[in-house]
């Protein structure tokens, strides 16, 4: 059973986020709050594993939320789901700590594949997102320091080209011909060679390195 957090301020929306939850039996919801105070407040007192947070809220925002429950408690994993997909905002919430990055559009099989994923060390993100981080990364100015290749190995340069696509796991195995298992293995050990927990972190390295 996964234990879900929901940071939300619109009650339609809400009401929206729950119903495509209910479609999934060990997913169960255990605290609903309208902004990023009251869910500071009360995560104590619930078992949570996840937290579906949304970004513009009054009181505290997602952002800042984020940023105190990752301090709070670093095992929560945080997925942000909003409507929002500017660049500051993704930039701000990846940086604050999220897991993955999802716009509410996303119908329930998407939601739940993220929540899975994220549940199992990767970084969800819509695939409209995943493109935007990846023009982001372009952006950021690089400096002179010497390239690494971590012994990342010609199968996992391959692993590394498809997540850089914003491919899911399952896209991957496809495309390669290999298991789902597999890939999960290989990303395993891609984020150990370079000391990340998370997609993002990753490409970025990936990126800074020539890998991809």
């Amino acid at each position: 059973m996964i234990h879900i957090a929901i940071a939300e301020d619109n009650t339609f929306a809400l009401q929206s986020i729950l119903d495509k939850l209910a479609k999934y039996d060990h997913l169960a919801v255990k605290l609903v709050s309208p902004h990023g105070q009251d869910l500071l407040s009360k995560i104590k007192l619930h078992p949570i594993h996840l937290v579906l947070m949304d970004i513009e809220m009054p009181v505290l925002d997602g952002i800042e939320t984020t940023r105190k429950l990752v301090q709070l408690n670093p095992k929560i994993k945080v997925l942000a789901l909003t409507t929002f997909d500017d660049d500051d905002k993704i930039f701000e919430m990846i940086m604050a700590g999220a897991s993955g990055y999802l716009l509410k559009e996303e119908g329930h099989e998407n939601i739940y594949k993220a929540i899975t994923d994220t549940m199992d060390g990767g970084a969800a993100m819509s695939a409209s997102i995943a493109l935007k981080v990846m023009n982001i990364m372009r952006r950021q100015p690089h400096d002179a320091k010497t390239v690494k290749d971590f012994d990342i190995t010609p199968r996992e340069k391959e692993i590394l080209e498809q997540l850089k696509k914003g491919l899911t796991y399952e896209q991957i195995a496809a495309n390669l011909f290999i298991s789902y298992g597999t890939v999960r293995k290989h990303i395993e050990n891609i984020y150990k060679k370079l000391q990340v927990d998370n997609k993002v972190s990753a490409l970025n390295i990936a990126v800074e390195n020539k890998l991809v």
